[in-house]
């Protein structure tokens, strides 16, 4: 960067360079990098935008803006991500939690209270068990299918404590994170390694959802770098038509006591219809709503069974 520069300088040296550098978003890119390695908050930010650039952060901020500019996300270089008002730590083992999936979370909640009006509210009563859930009486028992970062799970037994919840990922390191995660922000998840349901067989399971990969396998070349090149390809690639990990979730159903009552997918563009037929030939839901994103694409596939008695 050149000598002597303010905050401000340094910003719109950054935003030109990453530009250059076929960086989308720059300008937010430079100013989230900025808060980063001042350790400002947004108010701060825009406060100190006058004043001299430390000479003792110059080098972490070159290093970071040179990193930003090789195609490597912002939030691997933060280490952080903000889903549904709270940060959640991300490393490159664990796909960046999107705000599309905040909504999946929302319609699950939502279609929790219409079931089970009040129960997930207030914390369950009784003894911890084992597992982390309440053992006095049932809970409702929730799991995360392909965890991640922990982002779904550990938003659910924040907003609803009253929950029963559980995570899985095939990815060790993936649960790794997820466990900081839920540490991080108090909540009771119990953590599971496997494949998709395979480690819940046995269990009785209300409500499963999954953000699952759905990629297409010939279609991740094409996908922007930061995501072709720095995502874990575990949590991208969703077989030839980016459809199997849904296929073997819905066969995976037998390996529970009974089918759960609500089951929510987010999906890829275009999938939705493909996945909604899934579940409607399943036959253990007797509605299934499909839910759009902000964009207005079918980013959600809902199963529903109003009519079993708890």
């Amino acid at each position: 960067m050149t000598p002597k520069q303010s905050i401000r300088g340094a910003f719109a040296e950054a935003s030109s360079f990453l530009t250059q550098c076929g960086v989308l978003e720059p300008q937010r890119n430079a100013q989230l990098l900025l808060e980063h390695v001042l350790g400002l908050s947004s108010t701060a930010y825009y406060m100190m935008l006058p004043e001299p650039f430390p000479e003792a952060a110059i080098a972490a901020w070159e290093d970071v803006v040179t990193r930003k500019a090789a195609g490597e996300p912002a939030q691997y270089i933060i280490g952080e991500q903000e889903f549904y008002g709270l940060p959640f730590t991300v490393t490159p083992a664990v796909l960046i939690p999107r705000p599309e999936t905040e909504l999946l979370v929302e319609v699950v909640l939502q279609q929790i209270e219409r079931l089970w009006p009040g129960r997930a509210a207030a914390s369950t009563a009784g003894e911890e068990s084992a597992s982390g859930c309440a053992s006095a009486d049932r809970p409702i028992v929730v799991a995360d299918i392909g965890t991640g970062s922990g982002a779904i799970a550990v938003t659910l037994a924040s907003q609803a404590p009253g929950l029963c919840v559980y995570a899985s990922d095939i990815s060790p390191e993936a649960l790794r994170v997820a466990e900081r995660n839920a540490a991080r922000h108090a909540t009771a998840v119990a953590f599971r390694e496997g494949n998709l349901l395979a480690p819940f067989a046995g269990m009785t399971l209300d409500i499963v959802v999954s953000n699952p990969p759905y990629i297409p396998a010939d279609t991740i070349a094409g996908l922007q770098r930061e995501v072709r090149d720095f995502e874990p390809r575990l949590a991208l690639d969703g077989g030839d038509d980016g459809l199997w990990p849904y296929r073997i979730m819905i066969k995976q159903i037998d390996l529970l006591v009974a089918p759960p009552r609500i089951i929510g997918f987010e999906l890829g563009m275009g999938q939705a219809k493909d996945v909604a037929n899934m579940l409607r030939q399943a036959g253990h839901w007797n509605e299934i709503i499909i839910v759009p994103d902000l964009a207005g694409i079918d980013r959600h596939v809902i199963g529903v069974d109003s009519l079993f008695e708890f």
